[in-house]
This record gives C-alpha cells, structure tokens and sequence, in this order.
C-alpha cells in the first residue's frame, strides 16, 4: 500500500523528473514546460544531465523507482499526453519547489 507521503513524495519527484527534460515547442504559459513536453532528449541523457547539474536532486531522483518510471513515461509519451503529465505533475505540492531546474538543465541535456 502506497501512504499519503510516497505519494507526494512521488508526485514532487515526478515533477523533479519534468523539471529536467528539454527541447522546444507545444504553447503554454510557461516555456520550460514547453521544452519538457517536446524534448527530443532521451531517458539516458536527462539523468546524465540531472547528475551533473543538481546532483542533490538526482541523488533524490536515483533512490526513487516511482520517479525514475514516471520519467520514462513521460519521454516515451506523445507531446499531447506529456502536455497532460505535466500538467498533474505542476498540481502537486512539493512539485513546484523542482521549476527551477529546468532553466539549469532544459538546455543541456541534448549534450549527453
């Protein structure tokens, strides 16, 4: 049974793992998350990222099976449905607190 806690647990490390992805172009409010739903990056490459650029996060990210599984997901995911996964994944408390990663990261991980 999964408690209260691993779920937003989970639900802020999945936003962790939206947070680090990359690339360009569904419209929204917010561009970071533009360039998470259409990253061309794959799984491999947005951790290598991750681990170089916040390895406090990745560290958080590599002990969570749930977040490293949300993460695949997503990227195996069509824009539309990662529009719709980061679109829960921004609800979630605890979530908003990872945002700021994508301007560290968004532009990196095509480098891996």
């Amino acid at each position: 049974m999964v408690t209260r806690s691993s779920t937003r647990l989970a639900a802020a490390i999945g936003g962790l793992a939206l947070s680090i992805v990359a690339g360009a172009g569904i419209a929204s409010a917010d561009p970071a998350m533009d360039m998470a739903v259409n990253t061309t990056c794959s799984y491999p490459q947005v951790v290598a990222a991750m681990n170089a650029q916040s390895p406090a996060a990745a560290a958080k990210f590599n002990q969570s099976p749930m977040a490293q599984g949300w993460l695949r997901s997503f990227l195996n995911a069509p824009p539309p449905q990662r529009a719709q996964m980061a679109q829960q994944a921004e609800g979630y408390p605890g979530a908003a607190q990872y945002i700021g990663l994508i301007g560290q990261i968004a532009g990196t991980c095509n480098n891996y």
